[in-house]
């Protein structure tokens, strides 16, 4: 016979089914399901009475079933939004890490440098009064490619760090717009009190 903490049958409650819905929208998100899968899932998660129910939804993903018990109680285990991304071969998942390290270290220096230069020209012009502080504008162009020439960030990664910045977003924009309709569909299905 089983413990009372080792129980597979402890109801679910609606928030933490909630919570496993949130948790699989995530997956969906970063592009673990498609939109059959989530669907499928997702169905089950708002389904489930019993956590062994609901565990065969989050087969495969990386965490597992976002439940654990505790003392025969049932607890959310919290999950960030930086659960790992999708492997591909690792020189292509190491190239494209590099790429967005770069790139997203060349975008926080631009934004650094431009503050420094912004900077140096009120004081230049406003409280020094000189009147040929319009020169920190050009070293800009001197100044914002060091980085890039230091982290060897050449125009191409560029584009291609910012087509990657732009696919990801609408990406996860789009997942993120389906997935709430998706539980907002859910809780309307499955709760009782909607006529």
């Amino acid at each position: 016979m089983t413990e009372e903490s080792d129980r597979e049958d402890l109801l679910l409650s609606d928030d933490e089914r909630m919570h496993a819905l949130n948790v699989i929208s995530e997956h969906y998100a970063a592009g673990r399901l498609d939109t059959t899968e989530f669907y499928d899932r997702s169905e089950a998660i708002a389904s489930a009475r019993t956590l062994d129910v609901m565990r065969s939804a989050f087969q495969g993903l990386p965490g597992g079933l976002p439940l654990e018990q505790v003392d025969g109680h049932l607890r959310k285990i919290p999950v960030g939004g930086n659960t790992p991304a999708l492997t591909t071969s690792p020189s292509a998942e190491a190239e494209l890490s590099s790429l967005r390290r770069r790139g997203g270290l060349i975008d926080s220096l631009d934004g650094v440098i431009f503050g420094i230069t912004l900077v140096t020209f009120l004081v230049l012009q406003l409280v020094v009064d000189w009147d040929y502080a319009w020169l920190v504008w050009p070293s800009l162009i001197v100044t914002l490619s060091l980085p890039r020439m230091i982290l060897k960030f050449s125009d191409d990664d560029e584009e291609i760090y910012e087509e990657l910045k732009t696919s990801e977003a609408t990406s996860r924009k789009k997942r993120l717009q389906a997935a709430t309709e998706r539980i907002l569909e859910l809780e309307t299905k499955h709760d009782p009190d909607t006529i």
